[in-house]
């Protein structure tokens, strides 16, 4: 699969965001599956394996977070939200529970097919698990543990490392600081972002072209950070 040719399963209950999402998405040649309910969707996701699933919170039969722990028992395709819960409890709950990117309505074409690149292009890297990964002027040999930036070795140190691999293995997800802490110090350190917001700065340091205007390692206001090529 490439992110050209991703199939995107669309779960949403009012029938005009289902069209305005679908032929926004199929002007840029996706293949579109839809369903107006959790159940219907969870059905439609069995049987279409889709690359994308899109999906509202606010569902008339079940809530989107259920349907994303559901889809998460066996998929591990990208999960976009779209919801009209701006709160940032309700997008730390999505998250956590399983997504990958959200998006508050009202929103603009060319913001959600962004997102949707994003997501589809980090899901097609998956799975061609390729061990060389590249961005700006770095290169990370993940099968050697080699981390190389405009051709000369960077020292980092094994969290460092850690908390970089974990932030490219999810390109393009939004991950929450409890998401990061747990993946990277463990079940017991879930609370204390302090040490997060402090290796997140080191990496800048040492990655980033101008480390105060990151163009790789975003922080997400409230919420936790995201990687993006």
């Amino acid at each position: 699969m490439t992110a050209s040719e991703a199939c995107i399963l669309l779960i949403e209950d009012e029938p005009h965001i289902r069209r305005f999402v679908r032929s926004t998405l199929e002007g840029q040649q996706w293949t579109v599956y839809e369903a107006d309910c959790g159940h219907r969707g969870l059905v439609e996701a069995g049987s279409r394996q889709p690359d994308l699933l899109i999906l509202d919170l606010g569902l008339p039969d079940m809530d989107g977070v259920e349907v994303i722990k559901e889809f998460r028992h066996w998929s591990q395709a990208p999960v976009l939200v779209l919801s009209a819960r701006s709160d940032e409890a309700d997008k730390i709950e999505a998250l956590d529970a399983g997504a990958d990117d959200y998006l508050t309505k009202p929103f603009g074409v060319g913001e959600l097919v962004a997102r949707v690149r994003a997501l589809t292009r980090r899901h097609a890297r998956q799975l061609e698990a390729s061990p060389l990964v590249s961005f700006g002027d770095v290169t990370v040999n993940l099968a050697q543990r080699v981390v190389l930036r405009g051709g000369e070795a960077v020292h980092l140190t094994p969290v460092e490392y850690k908390l970089l691999c974990t932030l490219l293995r999810d390109a393009g997800k939004a991950l929450t600081h409890r998401m990061l802490m747990q993946a990277v110090w463990g079940p017991g350190h879930t609370e204390n972002s302090h040490y997060l917001r402090i290796y997140m700065s080191r990496l800048r340091q040492k990655l980033e072209q101008d480390p105060a205007q990151p163009a790789h390692f975003i922080t997400l206001s409230g919420v936790g950070y995201r990687f993006q090529f």
